[in-house]
C-alpha cells in the first residue's frame, strides 16, 4: 500500500535524522524550583557567604540577588556584547572571606574589536571597587564567536581560564605565540606560576597552561582527584570532555571527531601522536556549556557523576562516570530552556542557569 510505504519511508527519514542524545532516558522521578526568576542568559553566577548570589548576565549586567531582591551591581566594565561575546563567568577566590576578591571573564572592547579579558575586584556597598585586568587576550578582533570562558580555582590556588579560538581555527589554536585555543593558568594575583609549561618557548604566551582547545565553556575541579576537567564545542559533532594536562596539546583543528557545519569534512584525522584524545564525545553535538561534578549526599547515588548543560537540545546531562570512563547519560530539566550554567552550591543541592527563565535548584527525588 502507498500509505504503509509512506510511513516506512518517514521512520527510515527519522532514524536516520533524529539525534542520538534524544535517545537518553529522561528522568522524571526529580522537580525544581526557580530560585531567581525572570533572566535572561545568566551566563555565570556564585554564591556568597550569606547566602546571596551575584549573577552575570552576558548583556553585561551583574546582579546581587539577596533575600528575593535584584540589584544591579555598579562598576561593571563595557563588555562587547555581539554574538557570543558578553559579561561570562565568575568566580571567588578560595579565601573571599578574608580577602573579598572576584574573579570575572567578559569580551573586553577596544580598538578593532574585543576579545577575552580577565578581571578581579572587590565588593563594596554593591559596587565593584579595586579593578585589576589581570589578563587581556590579543588582538582584538571584529568576529563575535568563541570567546571561551570559564573559571577555575585548583586545590593550590592556581587560576585557570579558558578562551575560544575566537573563529581563527587555523591561526590560533596551534600556535603557543597567540592567544585564543587555550587553557591558561596565573597565581591569583596575575603573574606567571614558574612552572608555567611554556615559558621557554620563544615568544610564546607565558599564560598558557594547554591548547588546540575550539571553544571550552565547561571547567570543573574533580573532586577526589583534584585535577580539571573541560568540554568544549566540537563543529558539527564532536564536543569533548576533556581532562586537562600540563603542556598538552588537544588536537583543534588538526584532529577531531566533528565535521563542518556545510558537512564538508574538516580533517581526516581523529587521531595523532602528541595530541590528546577526549575522555568522551558526543556526536551529534549537544552543545555543552556549564559543568559540575556532584559530590554531596543531598542526590543518593549521584556522588562522582558531572552534570553538562546542553544549549542545543535544552537540557541538563547527568554524565556518569565509572573507571574513567562515560558508562551512561540522563537527561533532566528536559526542554525547560538552554542550560547556560550549573553549580553544586554550598548547600549540596545542584543550582542550573537556564536561559529565558532564571536559576532553578533541583530537587532530590520524589518520594
Amino acid at each position: 500500500m502507498k500509505t504503509k510505504n509512506y510511513f516506512v519511508l518517514l521512520f527510515a527519514f527519522v532514524s536516520m535524522t533524529s539525534c542520538s542524545q534524544d535517545k537518553n532516558p529522561v528522568n522524571y522521578d526529580h522537580d525544581y524550583e526557580v530560585v531567581v526568576p525572570d533572566l535572561t542568559i545568566p551566563w555565570g553566577f556564585v554564591f556568597l557567604p550569606d547566602g546571596s548570589m551575584l549573577i552575570n548576565e552576558k548583556e553585561g549586567k551583574m546582579i546581587h540577588f539577596k533575600e528575593g531582591s535584584k540589584m544591579d551591581v555598579q562598576g561593571v566594565p563595557e563588555v562587547f556584547n555581539r554574538g557570543q561575546g558578553g559579561l561570562l563567568d565568575i568566580a571567588l577566590h578560595p579565601n573571599y572571606n578574608e580577602n573579598g576578591w572576584i574573579y570575572f571573564t567578559f569580551s573586553s572592547p577596544g580598538d578593532n574589536g574585543a576579545n577575552t579579558a580577565l578581571m578581579r575586584a572587590k565588593l563594596e556597598n554593591n559596587s565593584l571597587v579595586n579593578k585589576e585586568l589581570l589578563y587581556k587576550a590579543t588582538p582584538n578582533t571584529t568576529k563575535t564567536p568563541h570567546f571561551g570562558s570559564r573559571i577555575v580555582f585548583d586545590n593550590e590556588g592556581y587560576l585557570y581560564f579558558t578562551i575560544g579560538d575566537r573563529g581563527d581555527r587555523d591561526i590560533n589554536p596551534q600556535d603557543l605565540t597567540k592567544d585564543g585555543g587555550k587553557v591558561y593558568r596565573l597565581n591569583d594575583d596575575g603573574t606567571i606560576p614558574a612552572d608555567n609549561p611554556f615559558l621557554s618557548e620563544p615568544n610564546a604566551k607565558r599564560a598558557v597552561y594547554s591548547y588546540g582547545h575550539r571553544n571550552p565553556q565547561g571547567m570543573a575541579l574533580h573532586p577526589e582527584t583534584g585535577k580539571v576537567w573541560t568540554h568544549e564545542h566540537g563543529p558539527k559533532g564532536g564536543d569533548e570532555i576533556n581532562i586537562i594536562k600540563k603542556g598538552a596539546n588537544y588536537g583543534w583543528p588538526v584532529i577531531s571527531y566533528g565535521i563542518n557545519y556545510d558537512g564538508t569534512t574538516l580533517t581526516e584525522l581523529t587521531e595523532k601522536e602528541g595530541m590528546e584524545q577526549p575522555l568522551h564525545y558526543w556526536d551529534p553535538s549537544i552543545a555543552p556549556s556549564g559543568m559540575a561534578f556532584i559530590s554531596s549526599d543531598k542526590y543518593p547515588g549521584w556522588k562522582g557523576d558531572l552534570m553538562v548543560g546542553s544549549l542545543k537540545f535544552q537540557y541538563m546531562n547527568k554524565v556518569v562516570l565509572k573507571d574513567g570512563k562515560v558508562v551512561k547519560e540522563e537527561r533532566f530539566l528536559d526542554g525547560l530552556g538552554r542550560v547556560r550554567t550549573i553549580h553544586q552550591a554550598p548547600d549540596g543541592y545542584i543550582y542550573v542557569g537556564i536561559e529565558n527563565m532564571g536559576i532553578v535548584k533541583l530537587l532530590p527525588k520524589k518520594e
